[in-house]
C-alpha cells in the first residue's frame, strides 16, 4: 500500500511539472507586437513557462493588476498617486521594458510622400480647429503637395490606453489650449473624432476610412503599411519616428528613483517628440511565490537577452545605465 502511495505521489508530481506555471497579464496594446515575440522567445528557454498575455489597453492593465486579478500589468503611461494608493496587492514596481513612438497615421488618397505636421497643426487637428486636409497649417509646411479639399475624419481611442496617454502628453506640452480643455490621460473626453478600441481597432479604422487621422504605435503603421508623418520637434526639426529618434528622446530623459517619467517634446534635434515608454507593473510581494520567482526572472531576460528584439519589432532598447538601475531596484521584490 505504502509503495503503490509513493507512486501516486511520484506520478502527480511529474504531471504537474509537465504543467508547469502559466503567468498571467494584461495591459497595453502598444506594447502586444514585443511582448507577444518575448513570451514566444522565453518560453522556447523555458518549455513548461506560459505568459499568457491580454493585450487590452493600459488602462485595463493597470486595474487588473490593482485588482489582483493578473501577476502583472503593462502600460505606456504611468500610474497615479491615487491608483497606487488603491492597489490591493500592496507596493506596485514601475519597470521600464521598452521605448517606442506615438506616429500621426493617416490616409489621403492621391498623397504620396510623407507629409510633415508641426504641433499647432496637431493640436488643431485634435482640437476640432483645423477641418480640412488643406488648411495652411498643414499647407504651409508640405510645399509641393497637393493637398485636396477634403474633411479631415479623427480616430482616437476609446478604451483606456497608454498610448493615448503619450499623445496626449505631447499635446498638453505643445498646446496650452489643449492641456486647459483636455489634458493628459489613458482616457479623455476627446473634442473631436471617432474612438476606436486598441491600437489595432484604430489601425484598422484609418485603413478603411480616407481622410482619416489618428495616433498608432510606430510597429501598427509599419506592419498595416499606414502613411505616418514626421513631426516638428522643439529644435526645429521635422523627425520621423524610428527606433534611433526614440533612443535620441532618451537621451536627455530625468528619470526619478519610482521610474515615472516622461519623454515627450524632449530636447535635441534628432530627438522624435512623441517618444514613450512601456513599464511592466510588478507587485512587490507578489501574492504565489513561485509565480512570483518567474516573473521576476522573466523581467530580468526581458532587460537582457530581450532588449536585442527591440529594433527588429521598431521599438527601441533601453540606455544600458537603466537597466543596471533597474537589475539593483528588482532586488527589492521578495
Amino acid at each position: 500500500m505504502m509503495r503503490r502511495l509513493i507512486l501516486i505521489l511520484l506520478s502527480t508530481l511529474v504531471a504537474l511539472q509537465a504543467v508547469g506555471q502559466a503567468i498571467n497579464g494584461a495591459g497595453s496594446t502598444f506594447v502586444n507586437p514585443i511582448m507577444s515575440k518575448w513570451s514566444s522567445e522565453y518560453h522556447k528557454l523555458h518549455p513548461n513557462v506560459e505568459i499568457n498575455y491580454q493585450s487590452i489597453g493600459s488602462g485595463g492593465g493597470i486595474r487588473q493588476v490593482i485588482e489582483g486579478t493578473v501577476d502583472f500589468g503593462a502600460s505606456d503611461g504611468p500610474m497615479t498617486d491615487g491608483q497606487l494608493a488603491n492597489s490591493k496587492v500592496g507596493k506596485i514596481l514601475h519597470v521600464p521594458v521598452v521605448m517606442g513612438a506615438d506616429v500621426p497615421a493617416y490616409n489621403l488618397p492621391g498623397v504620396s510622400g510623407d507629409l510633415k505636421f508641426t504641433p499647432d497643426a496637431l493640436a488643431g487637428i485634435f482640437l476640432g480647429k483645423i477641418l480640412k486636409w488643406n488648411d495652411k497649417a498643414i499647407a504651409g509646411v508640405n510645399p509641393g503637395v497637393s493637398l485636396p479639399d477634403k474633411d479631415i475624419v479623427v480616430v482616437h481611442r476609446s478604451d483606456g490606453s497608454g498610448t493615448t496617454y503619450i499623445w496626449t502628453d505631447y499635446l498638453s506640452k505643445i498646446s496650452p489650449e489643449w492641456k486647459g480643455a483636455v489634458g493628459t490621460g489613458t482616457s479623455v473626453k476627446w473634442p473631436v473624432g471617432i474612438g476606436q478600441k486598441g491600437n489595432e481597432g484604430v489601425a484598422g479604422t484609418i485603413r478603411q476610412l480616407a481622410g482619416s487621422i489618428g495616433y498608432i504605435e510606430l510597429t501598427y503603421a509599419q506592419e498595416n503599411k499606414i502613411a505616418f508623418g514626421s513631426v516638428q520637434n522643439s529644435a526645429g526639426s521635422f523627425v520621423k519616428a524610428s527606433p534611433e529618434s526614440v533612443t535620441a528622446a532618451a537621451a536627455t530623459a530625468q528619470i526619478p528613483a519610482d521610474y515615472r517619467y516622461s519623454i515627450t517634446n524632449a530636447p535635441g534635434k534628432d530627438a522624435y517628440p512623441i517618444s514613450g515608454t512601456t513599464w511592466i507593473l510588478l507587485p512587490e510581494q507578489p501574492k504565489d511565490g513561485s509565480k512570483g520567482k518567474i516573473l521576476l526572472d522573466f523581467t530580468h531576460w526581458i532587460l537582457g537577452d530581450g532588449q536585442n528584439l527591440a529594433a527588429g519589432l521598431n521599438y527601441s532598447r533601453l540606455p544600458s545605465t537603466l537597466v543596471s538601475r533597474l537589475d539593483t531596484s528588482l532586488k527589492a521584490i521578495k
